[in-house]
């Protein structure tokens, strides 16, 4: 499936992201594919809670920062923008340390909304969680 209205670079993106919480939290885009977006978080003191696990908020954060970015990217941005309207999270497995990666793919791309499956998985390749975020399209008011 042919997505992107643009394809974006990955300096481009992670640029997109300075100075929020997606470089707070220490995300970065690693891939762009044809069909999907693939970035990674530390499990770190930023993005665990106290039991020393990875914070499902983190998941979260880091599903939809993926997904949101991928989607505004599906978008003629001149007139439209997309955001985040709605997320699911399963979380399936504990991550104590390192690195998660996400991949993010369309499930539907529709004009007013898109809805995007996200996996997280952990160094290993185990799926850690699955998430899905449903994008509002709205259109840009001058």
């Amino acid at each position: 499936m042919a997505m992107w209205f643009i394809k974006p670079s990955l300096e481009e993106m992670q640029k997109r992201g300075e100075n929020t919480m997606f470089s707070f939290l220490g995300i970065k885009i690693t891939e762009v594919g044809d069909d999907y977006l693939k970035g990674t978080m530390p499990v770190d003191h930023r993005t665990k809670q106290p039991l020393g696990l990875l914070h499902g908020g983190a998941n979260c954060v880091l599903a939809e920062s993926i997904g949101s970015m991928a989607a505004n990217y599906c978008v003629d941005t001149t007139k439209n923008f997309a955001v985040g309207l709605d997320i699911n999270a399963n979380h399936l497995r504990p991550v104590k340390d390192g690195l998660v990666t996400a991949i993010a793919k369309p499930l539907h791309m529709g004009k007013t909304t898109q809805v995007w499956e996200i996996k997280i998985e952990n160094e290993e390749g185990k799926l850690a969680c699955i998430s899905r975020l449903t994008i509002a399209i709205v259109e840009r008011k001058p």
